[in-house]
């Protein structure tokens, strides 16, 4: 079959897909030259196991030519994340990295953590490797340049110093504490440090401090000398900081049993700015083909650094560097390091791989057996793949959210978790049961429409239902109208005075059970309730702290987030809005004569 192809295709580049009699896509790839890769596949001998197999399974295939080999690898890596073939290589995780930014779009720049596009004006630094890495420098950066992290709401509404002045983490511009120069130096000054001159400002703070002490100014000096202290503690507790090295990833593979587990260490500005573990989807493919898929997908929605470092070469140097270099929009250069300081990086980062593949293949060891004893505990088929645990959240009716968590054999999948703001009655009326109702209503219904034929991981084995036996029943009632009647499901009650470790379980059609107090599946089951429990709690919060902020300035049409500000700055609350003239309102920023009036006439059909 694969042979017939070759009369169809000549030696141009793209890329071609492998399907099996269902019509799956089983492998996208990609070639140089169409006609040789696809006869590599008709050979009948010579293949590893993984590609036999891949071969052995297919029935058809598909190709689409394009101009350039980089466009064969972007087309490449784009349909493989669309389509999450079987036989390739899947990077997991494709979360988005945080940056500092030191926004420039007031007098008095704020610091603070930014995700995303970098669409504010200002000055972006990172990646960092997490929330927590930019939480910590920040609060070190704080202690040092005094930089404000407060809202410009915030900072326009003060009339006297937060505690962030007081435990001197803070200059105070927002009462004048300090002038607009002086504060852009401490600016000028955290850029310089962020930037790896971290030399040129110890320097000028220690100048600053002599001077201050000659001119008898002790206060100002010991200011400077608690700030100097900081810089210095900053700079010893960082680790890892490379001389020779200024910009950098450093990525490191390493394989065992099967898995793989890819390293990625941060280097910016000759500071390491953290480390980030990634565990793909291998699908039985060699180093050289994991670690190209990983840098196509990793750098997919994020800028290339100058240099990336690898513990592995690629299939294709070249294409991957053009690749990455088209990204960044300059030149990227991938190397293997060998020695000096570059391969000392290497050699952290792969035993961290090392350290990180052998913690997470334990801990996946555990949960198979703890996904065993779950389904011999309650008579399940096999070992469920894929758990939902559900719970809800209210306060009397008040901002009701549904919450689903999902568990597997590689532990909570915290990128499935999904959040339900209830819409019906049920919320208001504090209905557990109408909640639940509603939530699983919502869920299934969308799985059966986007997956009838349940091709995909998304279906689940087994449903946690926090409740007894007339949630349970009510669930099963649910399922049973939308079709679905093979989902092992499982009510999660507290027992006598609702202590945990007397939990009883309840299934349909069968009498409740327990198990014993020091059962590993007991435990193993209450920290799902209890992680569902967190996650619909937290949702609830959230939806209740944003309703807190809500005015009915909110309702006005065309009156967004900027002009509710301005407003609000303007007449100190929504009520004052109400109460203002045409002219009074004419005179805020952003506001019209025929917004004015909208606004007025808002009010007053209110009243």
């Amino acid at each position: 079959m694969i042979q017939g192809y070759l009369k169809t295709l000549d030696g141009s580049p793209g890329v071609y897909r492998m399907l099996n009699a269902k019509g799956e896509v089983l492998y996208v790839g990609k070639a140089r030259n169409l006609r040789a890769r696809v006869t590599n596949y008709a050979r009948p001998s010579g293949h590893s196991g993984r590609i036999a197999k891949m071969i052995f399974e297919t029935t058809s295939m598909m190709f689409l030519t394009t101009r350039t080999e980089t466009e064969a690898l972007l087309l490449e890596q784009n349909l493989i994340k669309q389509l999450k073939p079987r036989y390739n290589v899947l990077l997991r995780d494709d979360k988005s990295f945080p940056n500092i930014l030191i926004a420039k779009d007031h007098t008095f720049p704020q610091i603070k953590k930014h995700r995303g596009k970098k669409s504010e004006k200002g000055s972006y630094f990172g990646p960092f490797a997490s929330a927590g890495a930019v939480a910590r420098t920040l609060n070190q950066l704080q202690k040092v340049f005094l930089l404000r992290n407060c809202t410009d709401s915030m900072f326009d509404g003060r009339t006297r110093p937060c505690l962030q002045f007081q435990i001197k983490r803070c200059s105070a511009p927002c009462v004048a504490k300090i002038t607009p120069e002086a504060y852009g130096t401490l600016v000028a000054d955290a850029e310089r440090f962020l930037q790896g001159k971290t030399t040129d400002v110890q320097a000028n703070l220690a100048t600053e401090m002599s001077k201050a002490s000659d001119e008898m100014e002790f206060e100002r000096a010991a200011a400077l000398r608690d700030r100097i202290k900081a810089l210095t503690h900053i700079q010893s507790s960082q680790g890892i900081n490379p001389a020779g090295v200024a910009e950098a990833d450093v990525v490191a593979l390493h394989m065992d049993q099967g898995q793989a587990c890819v390293q990625v260490f941060f280097i910016r500005a000759n500071q390491s700015w953290g480390n980030r573990d990634f565990y793909p989807k291998t699908a039985g493919a060699e180093a050289p083909e994991i670690m190209e898929a990983f840098l196509a997908q990793f750098y997919d929605d994020k800028e290339p650094p100058r240099l990336v470092l690898l513990s592995h070469p690629v299939e294709n140097e070249d294409l991957v560097q053009q690749l990455l270099s088209d990204r960044a929009g300059r030149r990227v250069e991938i190397a293997v390091p060998l020695r000096g300081e570059k391969a000392e990086l290497m050699e952290n980062a792969a035993r961290n791989a090392r350290e990180s593949l052998a913690r997470r293949l334990s801990e996946s060891s555990t949960q198979n057996k703890l996904l065993e004893g779950l389904a011999e505990a309650f008579d399940l088929d096999a070992p469920p793949k894929r758990i939902e645990v559900y719970d809800n959240a209210h306060i009397q009716g008040s901002n009701a959210v549904g919450g689903m968590i999902v568990a597997g054999p590689e532990g909570f999948l915290k990128s499935q978790y999904r959040k339900f703001n209830i819409k019906s009655a049920a919320g208001a009326n504090s209905d557990d049961f109408g909640m639940m109702k509603e939530v699983l209503t919502r869920r299934f219904e969308r799985l059966i429409k986007e997956d009838p034929e349940r091709k995909s991981d998304m279906w689940p084995d087994l449903l946690l239902i926090d409740g007894g036996a007339g949630q349970v029943s009510a669930v099963q009632s649910i399922l049973s109208e939308l079709g679905v009647e093979d989902v092992a499901m499982i009510g999660v009650a507290k027992g006598l005075d609702r202590d945990a470790g007397k939990e009883e379980f309840h299934r349909t059609g069968q009498r409740p059970m327990a198990l014993k107090m020091n059962d590993p599946v007991l435990y193993f089951v209450q920290r799902l309730r209890d992680e569902a429990h967190r996650w619909a709690n937290g949702a609830h919060v959230a939806k209740r702290a944003k309703a807190v902020s809500l005015t009915p300035l909110d309702d006005i049409p065309g009156i967004g987030a900027g002009r509710k500000k301005a407003l609000l700055a303007h007449f100190g609350s929504a009520k004052a809005v109400s109460r203002a003239a045409v002219p009074d309102l004419m005179a805020v920023t952003g506001i019209s004569e025929s917004m004015a009036k909208t606004i007025s006439d808002f009010f007053a059909g209110r009243s």
